[in-house]
């Protein structure tokens, strides 16, 4: 199999990021692997996609030696067709990255899919996900009740409403701009929505009491929950102190996760729109019976699932990848992509 995979940018640090962890494995199990950033894409004149990409040599790696390699001299640069490749994996977050490059990976992505190139998460689902407004396209039973507005004044009843509100950015990840309001305690409104919005759109969002003892992050594949040799991928973010915000970056701790009846019941409401959407790979995370956030971009966390399960939960994907790969050659690509992605 011919893996390309395309990321924000090449100079990542972080040898346990289940990118590169996704890499590792698959170079282990001989297949090439391409990685690529947005910023290396490129439409040729002859109507194929090329990039400027990077591996390593063949051999065996753990996530931490792969990225040594990676960015050593060692590693192996040059212009590849996209055209070529089997699978594309997009794992680049549109909310971290410069306005022209936050949609480049879903653009290139569906000009390679018309030559039968396997690409997941399905680039036209993504598009509809760039920012946390998808959340509302699921069952409202599934998701914290939820103001989305650039007025000041709406915040104000919602919070005499609700009595304690989240307020976040519309766009943005990890738990950045994230700020707890409570309508008996003195707090400055003004100049938190003022920050908030600086860059767009507030979201005003119920808080969950559950949401004091952190969030669960259940990943799906398939539109399933991913599970492997009898494990679930799954891991626990617990907060510290008074900081709101369980991301581990954030200074939230890691636990294993205690899976439930509610959480395999809100894995099964949003399953019919993710599979319509051809979203392959994705991270649910879960306070109490609500879903906070469904990471269809770039869902990590591997490595936190496999350090309590023991299982290496990169195998799963790749050999769901090479599954479609032979389902294409089997039937002569007479799938869609959205189709595959998810069978």
């Amino acid at each position: 199999m011919r893996l390309g995979i395309v990321v924000n940018v090449m100079d990542s640090d972080v040898a346990g990021a289940t990118t590169y962890r996704l890499a590792a494995d698959a170079i282990n199990m001989d297949h090439e692997v391409w990685v690529m950033s947005t910023g290396n894409l490129a439409y040729n004149p002859d109507d194929t996609i090329g990039a400027f990409a990077r591996s390593v040599p063949q051999g065996r790696y753990t996530s931490a030696r792969f990225l040594d390699v990676f960015k050593s001299d060692k590693a192996i640069n040059r212009w590849i067709t996209l055209d070529d490749l089997d699978v594309i994996m997009l794992r680049s977050n549109p909310s971290v990255q410069h306005a022209w490059a936050q949609s480049a990976g879903i653009h290139f992505g569906r000009l390679a899919m018309r030559h039968g190139v396997i690409v997941l998460n399905d680039p036209n689902g993504l598009a509809k996900a760039v920012n946390k407004l998808y959340l509302q396209t699921f069952p409202e039973r599934v998701r914290p009740r939820t103001l989305v507005t650039r007025h000041l004044g709406r915040i104000e009843k919602f919070l005499d409403e609700e009595g304690t509100v989240i307020l976040k950015p519309l766009q943005g990840s990890g738990g950045a701009g994230v700020f707890i309001v409570r309508n008996d305690e003195e707090h400055n409104l003004e100049d938190i929505f003022a920050s908030v919005s600086r860059d767009g759109y507030v979201i005003a969002q119920e808080y969950l009491p559950a949401a004091a003892e952190g969030d669960t992050r259940l990943f799906l594949m398939n539109g399933l929950p991913l599970r492997h040799k009898g494990k679930y991928a799954a891991f626990r973010r617990v907060r510290t102190g008074d900081d709101i915000r369980s991301n581990i970056h954030a200074g939230g701790r890691l636990r294993r996760a205690e899976l439930d009846d509610t959480m395999f019941g809100l894995a099964e409401m949003v399953r019919p729109r993710l599979v319509e959407d051809g979203m392959f790979l994705v991270g649910l995370d879960i306070v109490g019976d609500k879903l906070m956030e469904i990471n269809v971009f770039s869902p990590g966390g591997f490595g936190s699932a496999q350090k309590f399960e023991k299982v290496n939960f990169s195998h799963a994907v790749l050999e769901a990848l090479e599954c479609k790969v032979q389902y294409m050659k089997f039937y002569r690509r007479n799938f869609s992509n959205v189709e595959l992605a998810t069978l």
